[in-house]
């Protein structure tokens, strides 16, 4: 019976967390109307859209909060091709989660560029998202 005492504390206890690594869709978006709403250049935290914003599923909020830290590695498109081809792009970049997707998004992500022709490049892809810190500077 202790045993089960002992266990019962050592469970996490709070906000639940992502694992240090993940990998999600992802998608990209530009700061124009037809993709955002009446303010594309400022996200949902208010900050402004810049390379190296990141928005995630509502669905993902809960592991992934407002301010979270993050590297991306692309693993390709979701048929598996062109794995890599952003990694020059996202090397040295830590990405932070300051929007949020449409509601019907669940499970994803969305990388803001900085213009449409490389958004539509970047197409559907999976990425290996590695958390670097959680808001307030917490590590993971």
């Amino acid at each position: 019976m202790p045993w089960i005492l002992l266990l019962l504390l050592l469970l996490p206890i709070g906000k639940a967390q992502a694992p240090k690594a993940m990998v999600l869709e992802a998608t990209a978006y530009t700061s124009s109307v037809r993709e955002t709403d009446a303010t594309p250049f400022v996200t949902a935290t208010g900050m402004r859209t810049r390379l190296g914003v990141l928005a995630v599923s509502r669905d993902l909020l809960k592991v992934l909060p407002f301010g979270t830290q993050v590297r991306l590695r692309d693993l390709g498109t979701v048929y598996g091709r062109g794995k890599g081809q952003f990694d020059p792009l996202f090397r040295g970049l830590v990405f932070v989660v300051a929007d949020v997707m449409h509601p019907r998004m669940r499970e994803k992500v969305d990388v803001w560029l900085p213009d449409r022709a490389t958004a539509l490049r970047f197409g559907r892809r999976l990425v290996q998202l590695e958390v670097v810190a959680y808001p307030g500077g917490r590590k993971p």
